[in-house]
């Protein structure tokens, strides 16, 4: 059997594997997304598990991603002042998306089981592996907190958090109290794009993989990139299937390209 010190050796080795099965896990979810639709939020269905309280799933699905940086924070707290920047930033997002975003859900429907575990085990393996490679494996030079790959992917980051969470703040206030049906947004990217808040979640690890230039960044954001962009397509052709006078103008998730 392997030594602890040679298992340790190797994580560098096993993040770099997790990144490309991630890259293939995103690209088999891209093709398989062509054919059905995720079974979450308005196509939810019973074929998929017993139902999960959305506000519960969301809160128990996300808490890897926000728990596990945390602890490895602490238990490495040597960490270079870039490192440091990228784990507040991940962090910051998913205590948005665990602690705040799924108690501020109007009406939403309950999640089929199978959504919630595997989006749970998809945090714990992405909690894992971004936690992992920024304490123990990132290599950055002195300066590349000033460096402009690092500058410029900060702004995409903090831009696309922003986009994302308004876009959330739209949708949300679609509904008053108490309603459960669908609208058409109205209000930000919305004029211009059908998957706006995907688009700024996109935009958001984009950021984070050119400010860390690292294989397991750029893992996350090309899976992010791919499950997105299938969910705004089946989004956009659902909101012309059920609208007439949904905006034939609107494109699915980039501004006046796609």
């Amino acid at each position: 059997m392997m030594s602890l010190l040679e298992l340790i050796s190797d994580e560098g080795w096993l993040l770099d594997q997790l990144s490309v099965i991630m890259v293939l896990m995103g690209l088999l979810s891209y093709v398989m997304l062509r054919f059905i639709r995720v079974p979450y939020g308005r196509y939810a269905n019973s074929v998929f598990g017993p139902p999960v309280p959305v506000r519960f799933a969301w809160f128990i699905q996300e808490l890897p991603s926000l728990t596990l940086p945390i602890l490895y924070t602490l238990w490495y707290p040597e960490q270079s002042t870039a490192s440091r920047i990228l784990l507040t930033g991940f962090i910051c997002h998913y205590i948005q998306r665990t602690l705040v975003y799924p108690f501020l859900i109007r009406g939403g429907k309950d999640t089929p089981f199978a959504s919630f575990a595997l989006a749970f085990i998809f945090c714990c393996y992405n909690g894992y592996l971004q936690s992992s490679y920024l304490c123990n494996h990132a290599a950055f030079s002195t300066g590349w907190s000033q460096d402009p790959r690092f500058i410029i992917g900060l702004l995409l980051f903090v831009s696309g958090m922003f986009i994302n969470i308004y876009s959330d703040h739209i949708l949300r206030n679609l509904r008053k109290p108490g309603e459960t049906g669908y609208k058409i947004p109205r209000g930000g990217l919305f004029e211009y794009v059908t998957g706006a808040n995907f688009f700024g979640e996109i935009l958001e690890w984009t950021g984070f993989a050119i400010a860390g230039w690292s294989f397991p960044g750029a893992a996350f954001a090309v899976f992010t990139a791919l499950v997105l962009t299938s969910r705004a397509q089946q989004h956009h052709q659902w909101y012309h299937e059920k609208f007439e006078d949904y905006p034939k103008s609107r494109k699915i998730l980039v501004p006046f390209l796609y």
